[in-house]
């Protein structure tokens, strides 16, 4: 026992020393302290760093890798303004201080800090105009835990193994939807894309704009009632704001953007809509899958105020 802990030990005393040479090497420069934020290092491209945990494994992510992480953003001010988790392919850093630097300097079961240029992160990364509570040369704070590290080609391998037994899964997710609509006598007709929204609650207040700070509760459950997410029942809201890629699902979004404050909500929705023909990342969700959300929009700021 007394071996194995000193052997854990060992290895994080050599994870943190990694940490620091990866920095070092991607820069091309030694960190040094930063002036700015407290407790953190800068790299030569501009990014404020702190580790926080370190992980079992050394080897950190690469360019290509399929990467699963919790992130969240923060204002300067650390107002957060989006939390979650996300699985997505990394790419190299197109421009300095990029957030893709940050990934690639954690490994699986790491956690760190990190304060970045805000506006090239909405104009550059995002591709969109940053929101009206950011103010230019700002900084921004991303918080990222790694959760998972994939190369192309164990990601690969399992999407073909996974899309081998699920090619007649959307037809069958067509008659179970019909059945259900059917079974409880809803008349709704759904919109465009195919989304079901079912209004429970009308009000007069403030419609949801793109550039809005929305918080939301909801809770989501499969067709047969059981239940896979609530913000209730962790007494946590989700604020995002509104119109941001990678943010809710499309379904809660196109919702969300019809409905104003203080408004409820059922909503049905199909998988194109929800979590697609990959289910969500933690494998909750399967392929094809159409899901209920019960949403309430309880606040929404326009502009944002920190």
């Amino acid at each position: 026992m007394y071996l194995s802990k000193g052997i854990v030990n060992t290895n994080k005393m050599i994870k943190k020393i990694a940490f620091g040479l990866i920095v070092t090497l991607t820069t091309v420069s030694c960190s040094n302290h930063s002036k700015l934020f407290p407790g953190y290092n800068v790299t030569k491209t501009g990014i404020h760093y702190k580790l926080i945990t370190i992980g079992d494994s050394i080897s950190p992510a690469k360019p290509g890798n399929y990467v699963t992480a919790v992130i969240s953003y923060r204002t300067i001010a650390d107002s957060i303004f989006f939390n979650g988790v996300r699985q997505f392919q990394l790419t190299a850093p197109d421009y300095d201080g990029a957030i893709d630097e940050c990934f690639l300097m954690l490994s699986t079961g790491d956690s760190a800090s990190f304060y970045i240029q805000a506006e090239p992160f909405f104009t550059k990364t995002l591709e969109t105009n940053p929101p009206k509570f950011i103010k230019p040369d700002e900084f921004m704070r991303v918080d990222i835990k790694m959760l998972e590290i994939k190369t192309t080609e164990e990601f690969q391998k399992e999407m073909v193994a996974f899309m081998s037994w699920i090619n007649d899964f959307g037809e069958y997710e067509k008659v179970i939807l019909r059945q259900y609509l059917e079974g409880e006598k809803i008349d709704v007709e759904p919109s465009a894309s195919g989304l079901y929204i079912i209004p429970q609650v009308k009000t007069q207040g403030k419609m949801v704009e793109v550039g809005d700070t929305v918080t939301i509760h909801y809770e989501g459950r499969f067709l047969n009632g059981k239940f896979f997410d609530s913000t209730k029942k962790r007494k946590e809201p989700f604020v995002f704001v509104y119109g941001q890629k990678w943010q809710v699902v499309p379904g809660l979004e196109e919702a969300i953007g019809k409905m104003r404050e203080g408004e409820k909500a059922m909503l049905i929705v199909p998988s194109h809509l929800a979590f697609g023909q990959q289910g969500n990342t933690n494998g909750l969700i399967p392929a094809f899958t159409s899901v209920i959300f019960e949403l309430e929009i309880v606040e929404v700021k326009k502009g944002f105020r920190q």
